[in-house]
């Protein structure tokens, strides 16, 4: 069971939100980053909500080959921060395993207290967005969305793959909302461009947002993001 943050509601709970942080980072962390961008804002709601638990889970630590193996909380491990380097397909499947096990517990709890998982989004930052579009693309399809902020797939990505075995049943597929830094040293922005691009030539509904931003979250990017999130899954006062 990894562990977890979670912020509850102000109001009923009726709809839940999975927030995958970045690597080397925490759940706690991740929550602590967005608090302070809402910080001086005058903005009182931050990243709260009326009607959405949102769940802050904290990966498992393992070694991360671009940190030279040293341990380190990552979703998985890959060869290098690269677009064009191939994924390791096992070290991901590993961690979507153990998360996929977190998931289904907690939608499981969702479901039971009446909320069904097209009321359930997951994203992330960073190795957490790509973690998020991985979970919700190749794994949990009946999702109310997915969102990745300055992220990225490999060019060869399994997630390609499994949408293109997925459409030969089904046509669903969870809403997509991507964001990224212009100014980005890290995850350089044409790599989220080129992820989105081929995401949506493959079906994708979806939309992208740029901010000159370097690897970071900002304030305005959030305000975004928190209204998409409101859309995907309103407070239903029927349910």
């Amino acid at each position: 069971m990894l562990h977890r943050t979670i912020v509850m509601p102000a109001g009923r709970h009726t709809a839940s939100l999975i927030f995958l942080h970045g690597s080397g980072d925490t759940g706690v962390g991740i929550q602590s980053w967005i608090a302070d961008c809402f910080d001086g804002t005058g903005d009182k709601q931050g990243f709260n909500f009326n009607h959405i638990k949102v769940i802050y889970p904290t990966a498992p630590p393992q070694p991360y080959t671009p940190m030279n193996g040293r341990i380190s909380n990552v979703w998985f491990d890959r060869h290098k921060i690269s677009y064009d380097t191939p994924e390791i397909a096992k070290s991901v499947d590993e961690m979507s395993d153990k998360l996929i096990q977190v998931l289904f517990s907690i939608i499981a709890a969702e479901v039971k207290a009446g909320i069904p998982p097209s009321r359930i989004l997951v994203g992330g930052f960073s190795m957490g967005g790509s973690m998020a579009l991985h979970l919700g693309f190749r794994n949990h399809l009946d999702l109310g969305g997915v969102f990745a902020l300055s992220s990225f797939l490999s060019a060869e990505s399994t997630v390609y793959d499994s949408i293109i075995e997925h459409q030969k049943t089904e046509n669903s597929m969870p809403e997509l909302f991507m964001a990224h830094g212009t100014k980005d040293p890290l995850v350089l922005f044409e790599w989220g461009k080129k992820t989105f691009q081929k995401l949506t030539s493959l079906g994708v509904k979806g939309q992208f947002h740029k901010f000159k931003y370097f690897h970071e979250i900002g304030f305005k990017e959030l305000l975004m993001l928190r209204n998409w999130i409101v859309e995907r899954i309103p407070n239903d006062t029927n349910s």
